[in-house]
């Protein structure tokens, strides 16, 4: 009987430690993780932001007088360089559109998912709409950007007006 008495004191006082052990391991934890989130972060710092000054570098100029020459003297001004060309306008049944998938698009050769990766279209990315596969479950794109063309999945972009 004593021996029964003995083991259940036993087990009553190793569940009152054992339950005291793991209610101070999660205190500490609790209390390192809230000091560690109690501190601010560092701010970061940028070049335009730093109080060192800028080395400025002084410039001594020579004064000259020059002779204005006669009008008879003064060479043409050059012709203006041409402006650059327009945007060419998109293909028929074309149009632009934004990519609304969070994590960007894979550019692929094929209209598969088995086929290869031949680049990635970033968020919100504007890219140009050519066409649809025969299932419509993929579209013909254009990156302006690079003139690349290539296959995204269907669904994932917004047409732009």
């Amino acid at each position: 009987m004593v021996s029964r008495l003995i083991s259940i004191s036993q087990f009553i006082l190793g569940f009152i430690l054992g339950v005291a052990i793991v209610g101070i391991v999660s205190v500490g934890a609790g209390y390192y993780y809230i000091s560690r989130m109690a501190v601010a972060p560092a701010k970061p710092t940028f070049v335009e932001e730093t109080d060192e000054p800028v080395a400025e570098t002084k410039v001594e100029q020579d004064i000259a007088v020059e002779e204005i020459p006669a009008p008879d003297e003064i060479p043409p001004e050059p012709e203006p360089e041409p402006e650059p060309a327009p945007e060419p306008l998109l293909p028929p049944n074309a149009y632009k559109a934004r990519v609304t998938w969070p994590q960007g698009l894979s550019l692929r050769a094929e209209p598969s998912i088995n086929a290869a990766r031949i680049g990635g279209i970033g968020y919100n990315a504007e890219i140009i709409i050519l066409g649809v596969s025969n299932n419509r479950k993929w579209q013909r794109v254009r990156l302006p950007w690079s003139k690349q063309e290539g296959w995204v999945k269907g669904g994932n972009t917004k047409r732009v007006y």
